[in-house]
């Protein structure tokens, strides 16, 4: 039986180790599987040139002197390891079974070994976290032992394991990916939980109306109720899932979030970048905006129904609004955030303002950008169904509006509910256009610099 001890020093080291850093708990416990603790003392060698490339090993104390040479360099290059330093790594490179330096401990010191194989075995079993884990054992080879890139490319890629197989290189097919993270979502805790949060919610509900039939959900429709209606083919109150009109007031509503919405990202997102990036023009714009901001929309109806004519314009324009503010002002969060040291070094390196603008500033604001747009879509809705409360004549929020008017209360559920369920899935489209988009950032995170 293990020592616990002992596997707790053994999972303190591999968590402490760059390439290991970002491993989810299961696989760490499995690595830790594979490992095994050694001590050298002072002067003895812990491997030679030349001899088996078998294991990784990880400084957990003490230091080692690493003197690597490689046929594509004649030259020598040493490095002192210490704690939490990975070397070995000739054990994970594809076609490398020998070792290409010679390693002494410097001290009396203690390494923790990995098996080099079974190592590669655990990223098979999940290749997405295998290649981000790779991908900082390149850059470590790179970047920590100056080797030329080819012995770095040698590291192995487990994105053909997604089921791409007949794809050349590390290219993967957007399916292939996809049935991976849906394979390794069903696999986690996370629908299952998922689930329980919604059945606590629906019992509840359920229990209240139906059940115990408190007071204060009297006039209240239970689920049993509303999902009969909502899925009825002749529904008492004329909405369901067989309707064409339940249709009709879902993409009049899209309609008008994708006009808003798109309308406060192409103003909001100019307009935080320059906000951040510029203290003058903050300086007399930025007060203005913070007045501008707390006003609820509902404030606004009024003058959006003066100053546009027509239904339609009114309810986009007050859709617009919140969407705005919330896109403005998280760019320009994104902007301050960036460290001026980037700045520096570019116009130290013959960048222009311009170009620093671009190449440094906007990408550096990418990650707020895309946090400030998921909000803003959120607020979109919110604005929506305010205004087609007062101002429309289709869409979600006049659907609620008028169920409540008519006493059709079914109907306000069925309405709140699919606001819900397309809000989420707007939502969620807008995350996965910024994890396209911002890619470089998957590499950031496996270099080490987050």
């Amino acid at each position: 039986m293990p020592d616990p001890a002992n596997n707790s020093e053994i999972l303190r080291a591999l968590k402490s180790a760059m390439p290991f850093q970002m491993v989810p708990d299961n696989l760490i416990q499995e690595i830790a599987g594979i490992c095994t603790q050694q001590s050298y003392d002072s002067g003895q060698k812990i491997y030679d040139l030349g001899d088996v490339a078998d294991d990784v090993f990880i400084v957990v104390s003490g230091s080692v002197q690493h003197v690597l040479s490689t046929q594509t360099d004649a030259g020598k290059h040493e490095k002192t390891m210490r704690g939490g330093d990975v070397f070995g790594w000739a054990a994970v490179l594809e076609g490398q079974s020998t070792r290409l330096a010679v390693t002494v401990s410097i001290e009396p010191t203690q390494v923790l070994r990995i098996n080099g194989k079974g190592l590669i075995q655990v990223f098979k079993s999940e290749p997405a976290v295998g290649d981000v884990v790779m991908t900082r054992f390149a850059t470590l080879i790179n970047r920590e032992f100056y080797v030329p890139r080819s012995i770095a490319d040698q590291v192995p890629s487990f994105k053909q394991a997604l089921g791409a197989s007949s794809l050349q290189g590390s290219e993967v097919t957007t399916m292939a990916l996809t049935v991976y993270r849906i394979s390794t979502w069903i696999k986690s805790p996370r629908p299952y939980l998922m689930l329980i949060g919604f059945a606590f919610f629906l019992g509840f509900w359920m229990l209240s109306v139906e059940v115990w039939q408190l007071p204060r959900f009297v006039d209240m429709p239970g689920p049993t109720e509303v999902f009969t209606e909502w899925f009825s083919e002749d529904p008492y109150y004329g909405l369901s899932v067989y309707t064409p009109e339940y249709y009709k007031h879902i993409g009049i509503s899209l309609r008008r979030i994708a006009f808003a919405f798109f309308l406060a990202t192409g103003l909001g997102v100019p307009l935080g970048l320059f906000l951040g990036w510029s203290k003058t023009f903050r300086e007399f714009i930025f007060p203005l905006f913070e007045v501008l901001r707390p006003i609820p929309v509902l404030a606004w109806v009024p003058l959006a129904i003066i100053i546009f004519s027509g239904s339609e314009t009114p309810v986009v324009f007050l859709t617009f609004l919140a969407s705005f503010f919330a896109t403005t002002l998280n760019t320009m969060l994104g902007v301050e955030s960036i460290d001026e040291s980037y700045s520096r070094a570019a116009y130290c390196l013959g960048a222009s303002r311009w170009q620093t603008f671009v190449h440094v500033v906007i990408p550096g604001a990418m990650p707020y950008i895309f946090t400030g747009l998921q909000i803003s879509i959120g607020v979109a809705w919110f604005s929506l169904v305010a205004g087609e409360m007062v101002s429309g004549q289709y869409g979600l929020g006049y659907v609620i509006n008028t169920a409540y008017m008519m006493i059709e209360y079914p109907k306000i559920i069925i309405g709140m509910i699919t606001l819900g369920v397309v809000g989420y899935t707007t939502s969620a489209m807008v995350r996965m256009m910024g994890d396209y988009l911002m890619q470089w950032r998957v590499r950031e995170l496996a270099l080490g610099d987050n």
